[in-house]
Formats: C-alpha cells, sequence, structure tokens
C-alpha cells in the first residue's frame, strides 16, 4: 500500500470537482463586527467583511458576555479540569443549564461541548435507553444527527423531507407497540426553510413517538425571549428533546439538549460522549449564560436582523439573482457549479473584501452549490451596499445566468 499515494489521489478528486476546503486565516475585531482582518497566504493583512458567520446577533462581542467570561476567567481559571463526572462541573455550568431549562420551559438541559456532540450522544444513546427504538428521520437532518442515528444501531427510517404525509405512511407500516422516535430540525440551514413542527407533533401524538428537534439555527433567533421556533409557534411543550446550541446566534460556544429531569439524567449517565469528553471551561459557559439571559430580555436584535435579512433577499432577487426561496434569516444565492461557486467567493474576497464561504457537496447536493449569507444588526446599510454592488458585477463576470425580471 502506497499511503501516501491514496492520500494524494483523494486530495485530487476534491480539487478536481473544485469543492476542497481552504481555511480562512481571520481575526474578528472586537467592537468591530462584522469586520476583519484576513491574512493572506503571501503573509499580508487586510480588512475584510465576513458575510457568513454564525453569530447572527453579534454576540460574540456584546459587552455584557465578554465581561462575564473575563469575570469567570478570572474566578475559575482557563480550563474545567476535567469531565463532568471529575471535577468538571462547576457553579458556571450549572447556571447555564439551569438558563437553558428556563428558556425552553423544561424541567432540565444538559450542556455538551458542542450542538454536534450533543446531537450524535444523544441521538445514539437513545436506542439504549428504549430497546427496539425505531428512528424515523427528515431526510435533509444535520450529519451530527445522521451520525448519532447511525451509531445507534437500530432501525431506521428516512422520510422525504418536511413531507409529513410520507412520514405518515412510514409510522402507519410500523408495530404499534413499538418506541418510535421522530428526529427533524426546525430550520435547515442551508436552504433557511421550516419544519413542520406542528404536524409532526399531532403525528408523535398520534403513534405514541417522542419527539427530538434540532433548534440549532433558530435558539435566539426566533420566540418572545429566544427559545427557537418551537416558542414562537407556541409548541415547546410538545416537543421532548430540543437540541441547541450556544455558537451562533449566542456567540459563545457549547451545545445542549433541553428535556426532562429523567431524560437528561439517562443521557448523562449513558452517553460516552457526554462522560468521556471535557466540559467547557468554566468561562466559556458563564459568557453562553450573561449571553442567553441578555437575549430573553433583547427582542430588538431578533427584529433588526430578520429586517437585514428580509431587505438583503430583496435586493439580491431586483437583481436578478437565483435568491432560493426562504422565510428565515438565512439568504442562499444558487450558484449550481461548484467551480463557479468557488471562483465567485474568491473574488469576491479578493477584489472586494467579502468573505463568504461557498458552500459545496457533500454539505449540499450536487448542483445545488450555493452562496450562504447571513446578514445582522452589525451589518450596516452601506456593509450592505458594497455587498450587493459586488454580487451585481462579479455575477455578470463569472457569466452566470439570471432570472428573468418580474413586472
Amino acid at each position: 500500500m502506497d499511503y501516501d499515494k491514496n492520500l494524494d489521489d483523494a486530495l485530487a478528486a476534491l480539487h478536481d470537482e473544485g469543492r476542497y476546503r481552504v481555511f480562512m486565516d481571520i481575526c474578528r475585531e472586537n467592537g468591530s463586527f462584522p469586520k476583519a482582518e484576513w491574512k493572506r497566504p503571501d503573509g499580508e493583512t487586510r480588512e475584510i467583511t465576513v458575510w457568513c458567520g454564525n453569530d447572527y446577533l453579534g454576540m460574540g462581542q456584546n459587552p455584557v458576555v465578554i465581561e462575564a467570561i473575563e469575570k469567570a476567567l478570572h474566578v475559575a481559571g482557563a480550563g474545567s479540569g476535567g469531565t463532568r463526572n471529575i471535577s468538571g462541573t462547576t457553579i458556571f455550568h450549572k447556571e447555564l443549564e439551569a438558563e437553558l431549562a428556563d428558556l425552553h420551559q423544561k424541567e432540565a438541559a444538559l450542556v455538551f461541548t458542542s450542538a454536534y456532540i450533543a446531537n450524535e450522544s444523544t441521538l445514539s444513546v437513545l436506542p439504549k435507553l428504549f430497546p427496539g427504538l425505531v428512528i424515523l428521520s427528515d431526510e435533509l437532518n444535520h450529519a451530527s444527527m445522521i451520525e448519532g442515528v447511525r451509531h445507534g444501531r437500530c432501525e431506521k427510517h428516512i422520510w422525504r423531507h418536511n413531507d409529513v404525509a410520507h412520514l405518515r405512511e412510514l409510522l402507519e407500516s410500523l408495530d404499534p407497540d413499538v418506541p418510535k422516535l421522530i428526529a427533524f430540525e426546525s430550520i435547515y440551514s442551508m436552504d433557511g426553510d421550516f419544519g413542520p413542527i406542528e404536524e409532526v407533533c399531532d403525528l408523535a401524538d398520534e403513534f405514541n413517538a417522542l419527539t427530538y428537534i434540532d433548534e440549532v439555527h433558530a435558539v435566539g433567533m426566533y420566540g418572545p425571549r429566544g427559545g427557537g421556533v418551537a416558542e414562537r409557534d407556541g409548541l415547546m411543550d410538545r416537543i421532548d428533546i430540543i437540541n441547541g446550541t450556544l455558537a451562533k446566534a449566542y456567540g459563545v460556544m457549547g451545545g445542549y439538549i433541553a428535556t426532562t429531569a429523567k431524560m437528561a439524567d439517562a443521557v448523562r449517565s449513558y452517553a460516552p460522549g457526554f462522560i468521556f469528553t471535557t466540559s467547557l471551561p468554566p468561562a466559556i459557559a458563564a459568557g453562553a449564560a450573561a449571553s442567553v439571559r441578555y437575549l430573553k430580555e433583547h427582542q430588538e436584535l431578533r427584529d433588526q436582523q430578520q429586517e437585514a435579512a428580509k431587505v438583503l433577499k430583496m435586493r439580491l432577487k431586483a437583481l436578478g439573482l437565483p435568491v432560493m426561496e426562504s422565510e428565515s434569516h438565512i439568504v442562499p444565492v444558487l450558484v449550481a457549479d461548484p467551480v463557479k461557486c468557488k471562483r465567485l467567493s474568491d473574488r469576491l474576497l479578493e477584489e472586494s473584501g467579502i468573505y463568504v464561504q461557498p458552500i459545496n457537496y457533500p454539505t449540499v447536493p450536487r448542483g445545488t452549490e450555493r452562496l450562504r449569507f447571513t446578514p445582522s444588526p452589525v451589518h450596516d446599510a452601506e456593509t450592505m451596499d458594497h455587498l450587493v454592488k459586488s454580487m451585481d458585477a462579479l455575477w455578470h463576470n463569472c457569466e452566470l445566468a439570471r432570472l428573468p425580471m418580474v413586472g
């Protein structure tokens, strides 16, 4: 076996298909979001504007969050010192879990190092807790959910994206007595569409199934206190397990589930991904708790973000650009070619100082490559003007088609 040749071939295949991923070496500037310093491959630095970040509300630079992190850092030091079971549970972790349980009006919350780990760990352990469990998973669920279901080694069925009629067919085909769990998302981040939460909950009630929802792209963003789409729609009490992140709207790091006290206790007691992982640094937990607490009281940030997304969609559509239909805060623009998608991204960065990462396979299906913009309250009118003008010019230069103008 020529190991180096295998690695060369694997990497060459990515280059040939135009989907080799390049890390951008940037340093965000506290107090100046969405500005950042980009260290170019030649060693020079340049100021750029980040248009693809997941810090949707700019909370990563909020003074309340920074102060909480600094205070906890000086009190508790840098790291947690262990796993949650071995010295890694601090007052800061318990405070964060209390804030999250309150946010979702659940009995308990359990914090993980990331939402990916929270999804993978929880979904993979549930078949151990409920022998014979059958998981029904939306076909566009996040990779972390897919991995969790796969590692659970239980019977699974994939239902067509947001197709509740297909979900019903699958449920009807199952033995009424087997335990069942329906796993889906509230917002699918690549297309920006919403999951049919109420309809799924109705089916779960009818067929005696548990419900598991990923609200990663919705927590902090929707609902009167930022509890997500389920809170906005008055459905949190009908969801058995809610997964969320602290690394997007909350601007920090970490993931969690919110559920019943018994469910949280069972997951923490059986899930290897929780048991054997060093816990979040206390300062990060403190900052996350401060962010969750802050956004419970600051609806204006959500309103400003929604308005920015609405305006950007409208302006790009007015240019005939193929903005994918979405009612959420995510603005995906279809390119449908991996090479041109990367070329457009590269030229936006080099010529206009605009950083938006190309989204290619396997994150999205082949032929649906896109640029995914995430406007925020810290993207002002001048910044948006620059983006729209740059997209207009480069779309033409990259020989990409436009949609027919309406009216």
